[in-house]
């Protein structure tokens, strides 16, 4: 990449699934293609009116993303993820900003995102995008089974 505006920003399609499972594997972000991450559950969410999901590529090479949902109350920011080789070029940035514009545009005035503590790289991107760490707060979860 040697203009950071050749990348393109565009909603994510089903067929890129195995192509975001690859940049998830690289990136080391962890998911469940077998549980709550698999095709057809992201298929079907990706249609629904309260997301959308965006995938930034270079010359064709599927290279971030980044999934937005809303409540109509709140919206989520979830699994950003930047190839390696591209990190600090402002591709998370321009995804951070797409999906916030997706916000504005659906009326959402408070959007959140949950990162594991030890991911100092997403905290401090998203700290410099306006973001603010909340210490106060804890995360508790129910869940079906292990793969969801």
């Amino acid at each position: 990449m040697e203009n950071p505006d050749d990348v393109k920003i565009r909603k994510m399609k089903p067929e890129d699934c195995e192509r975001l499972f690859d940049l998830w594997d690289e990136t080391g972000l962890h998911f469940k293609p077998h549980g709550r991450d698999r095709k057809e559950k992201i298929a079907a969410e990706m249609k629904g009116p309260q997301a959308c999901f965006l995938v930034a590529e270079d010359r064709g090479a599927l290279i971030g993303s980044i999934l937005a949902t809303h409540d109509g109350r709140k919206g989520w920011i979830n699994r950003l993820a930047v190839a390696p080789r591209y990190r600090r070029k402002g591709v998370g940035e321009r995804l951070i900003k797409e999906a916030e514009k997706y916000f504005d545009g659906e009326g959402i005035e408070i959007v959140a995102c949950l990162i594991e503590e030890e991911n100092e790289p997403s905290l401090s991107l998203f700290r410099k995008a306006g973001f603010h760490l909340h210490r106060d707060i804890f995360y508790l979860s129910k869940r079906k089974s292990e793969s969801t």
